[in-house]
């Protein structure tokens, strides 16, 4: 560990991951849009697992109450305590499995068909036919700057954080669930301010977690690219050019762009595009 580590979380939340500044992270979470694809609840019982095939979309899951465990795809198993908050990458299958009591370990197991459906009511998925030792909220969600350049895309491995109830993130998700089966007007729009509030709340932790996690997201990987994207997105309307953009980052032009496309996933230009459709869109509706 080295000084600044050793300072302890009030010194560690006074200087961000990445060290990039507060402004910043505050203009990408505010133009980050959050759309919800799907909410389930998931309940294992003693001696069960819950599977789940792989999916296109990250997922969110947040266990409230119980103790069991979780696999993502060919990583370490790692344990499930209440509160604890997990996000898996997308294309990644992941289960959900509790010990037998008695005989200590998982026998049944359940596969899960989960249908991209949201708006038609909540699905839920039981493994096991006693009561169960974990229950979970989980859902599937899309987190994107413009049309389509996605926060959680490039997320190779889980993460997972652990909260307390004072954090109030399981009363969230009840409320996101409540929303979906009342059906009513503003559904979509609930649903989604909700699990937004979600994931700011974990970017909080990161700040001041001992895991630098941050750094898994290609857009926040680059610090000077950061800066730059960060402007993009809260002036789309701006007179930007690759060149002031690049000068902003205190990059050369030609490294720039090399690094903007490889931490944003297409060109300056493509993506300062996607702000200004979207910020139309925005405008129209």
């Amino acid at each position: 560990r080295t000084p600044a580590q050793s300072e302890g979380p009030k010194h560690m939340s006074d200087r961000p991951n990445l060290a990039l500044p507060r402004s910043v992270l505050d203009v990408l979470m505010a133009t980050l849009d959050v759309d919800v694809i799907g909410l389930i609840e998931c309940l294992v019982s003693p001696g069960w697992r819950l599977s789940f095939g792989s999916a296109d979309a990250p997922a969110i899951h947040y266990n409230l109450s119980g103790t069991g465990r979780m696999v993502v795809g060919g990583f370490s198993a790692f344990p499930l305590v209440p509160h604890t908050l997990v996000i898996t990458p997308p294309k990644k299958p992941f289960h959900i499995e509790v010990d037998d009591r008695t005989a200590a370990k998982t026998v049944n197991v359940v596969e899960a068909q989960w249908e991209s459906r949201f708006g038609e009511g909540i699905q839920r998925f039981v493994a096991g036919n006693v009561d169960p030792a974990v229950i979970l909220i989980c859902g599937y969600f899309r987190a994107t700057y413009g049309s389509s350049i996605d926060l959680f895309a490039d997320l190779s491995t889980p993460i997972v954080e652990r909260f307390e109830p004072d954090d109030e993130l399981g009363s969230k998700l009840q409320a996101a669930l409540a929303e979906i089966s009342g059906r009513q007007v503003g559904m979509q729009a609930m649903t989604t301010a909700i699990l937004k509030q979600v994931l700011v709340t974990l970017v909080r932790r990161s700040l001041n977690s001992t895991s630098v996690w941050l750094e898994r997201f290609s857009i926040l990987s680059d610090r000077q690219v950061a800066l730059a994207f960060a402007d993009m997105v809260a002036r789309p309307s701006a007179d930007h050019s690759v060149m002031a953009l690049a000068q902003k980052a205190g990059l050369s032009r030609s490294a720039f762009m090399a690094r903007f496309a490889r931490a944003i996933g297409c060109s300056t230009m493509v993506a300062l595009r996607q702000m200004r459709m979207k910020r139309a869109a925005d405008m129209l509706a």
